[in-house]
């Protein structure tokens, strides 16, 4: 006796964008031939025309609140709540991303198959890594092991049910809001996996030093966040990463500062020649070829944006000031 039929699982897609033009424009066409339930887009007070153009091209769109500070969480959170209660699964995707054709249905089998699974990630890659190296580095950091997962980028897709049992994203988080809510559900007994699948297209767009820098901060500044956000659940976030920061950025130029005023001015050299060696070191258990060493030096590199990230969120709770947008 054959096994009786199931249905697919009604898919949902949340985009979210803010000014991303052309991107967006792909973005949304790669979502039109899905198959999904509902596409809803949410956007950020564009002034590109975003809004207008998703409509034509089928999204619901939603327009955030410019009374209260932009954030992914918030976003991701409205294109959530605006999506058709029957939905089962939700795909959340960066609106400078396209969706590549197979994902969805190879994403909702293994979730089918695995059900101790909430979070189901693939490969994300850059579209233009050729265009700049930091691009390229962008590309690399993508390449995440396959297998089971501490937590998921911005591209996702997720058992909504789990998602509403767990509030959803933490609206007050301005950046590493997926890696939250990764950390609540796996405290939970859920599990994230990444899977052996292409997954998205992404376009960093990133030609110049200073996005890459800004990117950096950005992240530092996620670590701090997120860090303190989880740090009561077994498995807190980022405690290694700010340990790093601190240390390379942090504790070794102040080191070297010091001993170069009380014994000798040639030790300021002494952090610039530890940090070399440590380049030299990452790149040997680098496994990108050509570009292992400036994978190595920009990894080093990253350690003083990262903690400028990490200043800029402890004196934002000092005096609570302004938090630092997604765009």
């Amino acid at each position: 006796m054959s096994a009786p039929f199931s249905p697919p699982p009604r898919v949902g897609i949340v985009a979210i964008g803010r000014n991303e033009g052309e991107r967006l424009v792909r973005c949304l066409r790669s979502l039109a031939g899905s198959g999904a339930a509902a596409v809803v887009y949410v956007d950020s007070a564009s002034t590109d025309g975003s809004p207008a153009r998703a409509r034509e091209l089928g999204a619901q769109v939603v327009d955030l609140d410019m009374a209260l500070p932009f954030t992914a969480a918030r976003a991701r959170n409205a294109g959530f709540a605006a999506l058709p209660a029957d939905c089962e699964l939700v795909q959340f995707i960066d609106g400078d991303c396209e969706l590549t054709p197979d994902w969805l249905a190879v994403a909702t089998r293994f979730l089918a198959a695995h059900p101790d699974v909430a979070v189901v990630c693939g490969r994300r890659r850059e579209r233009h890594p050729e265009a700049s190296v930091y691009n390229r580095l962008c590309d690399l950091e993508w390449d995440t092991p396959i297998g089971e997962a501490g937590a998921c980028g911005g591209d996702s897709l997720m058992r909504a049910e789990v998602v509403r049992a767990a509030g959803g994203f933490r609206d007050d988080l301005t950046a590493g809001e997926e890696p939250e809510l990764c950390a609540r559900l796996r405290a939970a007994g859920w599990r994230v996996w990444r899977i052996d699948a292409a997954m998205t297209l992404h376009d960093a767009a990133m030609l110049r030093f200073g996005q890459w820098w800004w990117r950096a901060v950005r992240g530092g500044f996620g670590y701090a966040q997120a860090g303190e956000a989880t740090r009561a659940l077994p498995h807190p976030l980022y405690r290694a990463e700010r340990r790093r920061a601190l240390l390379w950025a942090g504790a070794l130029p102040l080191a070297g500062t010091v001993l170069a005023l009380l014994v000798h001015p040639a030790l300021l050299l002494l952090p610039v020649l530890l940090l070399a060696l440590q380049v030299a070191r990452v790149a040997r258990r680098d496994h990108h070829g050509a570009m292992a060493w400036p994978n190595a030096f920009y990894t080093m590199l990253a350690k003083f944006p990262e903690l400028q990230g990490m200043l800029r969120y402890a004196r934002r709770r000092r005096a609570a000031g302004s938090a630092i947008t997604y765009k």
